[in-house]
């Protein structure tokens, strides 16, 4: 399965976001920082990787359930396979 360049790229971009929360969290824990702002960072950026794995399950959902590889073929991924992906996340 081949997902959609464009909305891969909005998702790398939401991932290296998140990479970046991530290193200021690091660099928070290592100052001291209080444990509140530490955890609130930290749930930004839980938050920011679990929108991105939505984003591309919502990509798979989109493409291989709408557009299976031939012409009398099922889908790349079935219903059952996505849904165990997104409960993955939860």
């Amino acid at each position: 399965m081949d997902l959609d360049p464009a909305e891969m790229t909005k998702v790398s971009n939401r991932l290296k976001r998140a990479q970046g929360q991530l290193a200021g969290v690091i660099r928070m824990i290592d100052e001291g920082t209080s444990c509140e702002d530490v955890v609130t960072q930290l749930s930004a950026v839980s938050k920011a990787i679990d929108r991105a794995g939505f984003a591309i399950i919502a990509s798979g959902m989109r493409q291989c359930l709408t557009q299976p590889d031939g012409t009398d073929e099922e889908p790349a991924l079935d219903v059952a396979k996505l849904e165990k992906l997104f409960l993955s996340l939860a």
